[in-house]
């Protein structure tokens, strides 16, 4: 595509050289660049890309993008086009834009932002579309999908450039939705600017990402700029921050929940140790939802996505039959086993998401509550204490163990759990190998306790001194349970 159009609407202060030269492909990593691309210089958290020009030019760049005032252009060769733009980031979203001709607006996207529960919706939301005979494609934590294929997922929400290069494969392959979780990172740092989505759902929001966005404010507003760029806003009422964020929103706006007179509201609600089950008004009919997923949080959840595919036109057949067969790898999870008490993987690792699924447990467990936790290197330190001491009121025994230390000390990072933990009167005992943390719980469980393995879910690694090692939560507690005693099988 000819450099002119790619860079059409996009902000340029000034520019050098021929703009009517044909680019191959856009690049952020200088080591990716090949003979006749352009490479946009992002100023990142550990590296910044004007350091990397010149090797992006040793490797067939044509056009250099660089942000104003960071760069002499003089210092870079004259058979270079050098672009210039205050804002590499969004320069970087709208070319993308271009480059795949907008491959957003050939179906219907919708995005799903919050703090907890963007995984879990748009997964019911995928279920209850393909119910529905549609071809629906999938960007999230835990993988992407284009239909049934899988597509490993390195983060959240993948940088624009990539972002809408895996649109316009969705688009190609007939996907007439996609659907996608939009973190508060990918929201601040433009990753889906000029992202053409049709329906915005806001799931709920609690403490997190303050090492990155520093205050709750920013945060809130990070989370509000989905909503400027949607056509249709789907809103949790129950959540204590809705009614700011929907002073911030010019959408058409419904919403939904339990307590607070929602437009959407569940009643009769039904909550074991395995399954959520609650009636809902569909056509004017009192239906009875039953969802494989223990917990208060399922319930919201489940009316998020009940709200999104309702108006893409899912049948109501197809909204129950979606949720009943739900499966999510690692939100409340059940470990598969013939013992008297129960073990459940989680990937909560804030304090709202630890808070909410210890709370679930703790509602319908008729034994105790044991947990094992950590808390991941790198990042909000502020959180451990927190966490630490959520753990210790609503446990009756905690391991505090690693999650994912990443370059930190591990044993700095259980210090600061340990605070919060020492607040309450809980047993707790540190065990820094997660392995045997996982193992020693299971031992201590008795008939009708629950084990919570807390923090990574469906994650199968854990990384330690910036190396990943094979690790799976779910793996290690079906070995531990084989070294266990036999046992009656259960009676449900």
């Amino acid at each position: 595509m000819k450099l002119v159009e790619i860079i059409s609407d996009c902000e340029v202060i000034s520019s050098r050289g021929n703009l009517e030269i044909d680019i191959s492909e856009i690049k952020y990593d200088s080591r990716e660049v090949k003979p006749n691309d352009m490479f946009i210089c992002i100023v990142g958290f550990k590296t910044d890309g004007h350091e990397y020009i010149k090797n992006s030019i040793e490797n067939g760049a044509s056009c250099i993008v660089v942000m104003q005032d960071k760069v002499d252009i003089n210092s870079i060769p004259e058979n270079v086009t050098v672009i210039v733009t205050s804002d590499t980031r969004r320069f970087m979203a709208v070319s993308a834009c271009n480059f795949y001709n907008h491959p957003s607006r050939d179906f219907k996207l919708v995005g799903v932002t919050g703090t907890k529960g963007k995984t879990t919706t748009t997964y019911m939301i995928k279920n209850i579309l393909e119910k529905s005979g549609r071809k629906v494609g999938l960007i999230g934590t835990i993988k992407n999908m284009i239909g049934s294929d899988e597509v490993e997922s390195s983060r959240t929400t993948p940088e624009s450039v990539d972002l809408q290069c895996l649109f316009r494969k969705m688009a190609d392959s007939g996907c007439d939705v996609v659907v996608m979780e939009v973190s508060s990172h990918a929201l601040s740092l433009d990753r889906v600017y000029g992202s053409a989505f049709d329906i915005g759902v806001f799931t709920n929001l609690s403490e997190d990402h303050l090492d990155f966005h520093k205050t709750f404010d920013n945060y809130l507003e990070a989370k509000a700029k989905l909503f400027t760029m949607t056509k249709e806003a789907f809103i949790n009422v129950d959540d204590m921050y809705a009614r700011k964020l929907m002073t911030m929103i010019t959408c058409p706006i419904t919403t939904y929940g339990i307590d607070n007179n929602p437009f959407v509201g569940a009643r009769d609600i039904i909550i074991t140790n395995t399954y959520s089950d609650f009636k809902i008004s569909m056509n004017r009919i009192l239906q009875r939802i039953k969802v494989p997923i223990p917990g208060r949080f399922t319930v919201y959840n489940a009316l998020a996505a009940i709200c999104v595919t309702a108006k893409l036109g899912a049948t109501v057949e197809a909204m129950i039959q979606g949720l009943e067969e739900i499966k999510i790898p690692g939100r409340s999870e059940i470990v598969p086993n013939t013992r008297d008490f129960v073990i459940m993987v989680d990937y909560a690792h804030t304090p709202a998401s630890l808070e909410g699924i210890l709370k679930a447990v703790k509602s319908y467990t008729r034994g105790r509550v044991i947990c094992v936790f950590g808390c991941g290197g790198d990042r909000d330190p502020f959180k451990r204490p927190m966490m630490g001491e959520i753990a210790g009121r609503l446990s009756d025994l905690v391991i505090i163990t690693s999650d994912n230390p990443r370059s930190e000390d591990p044993a700095k990072i259980i210090a600061d759990i340990k605070e919060g933990i020492d607040k309450t009167k809980c047993e707790y005992k540190i065990i820094q190998n997660r392995k045997k943390a996982i193992e020693h719980a299971i031992r201590r469980a008795k008939r009708n306790d629950i084990v919570v393995i807390a923090g990574k879910g469906h994650e199968t690694y854990q990384e330690i001194n910036g190396e990943k090692k094979h690790f799976d939560d779910r793996e290690v507690a079906l070995k531990a349970l084989k070294y266990l005693p036999e046992a009656k099988p259960r009676e449900d």
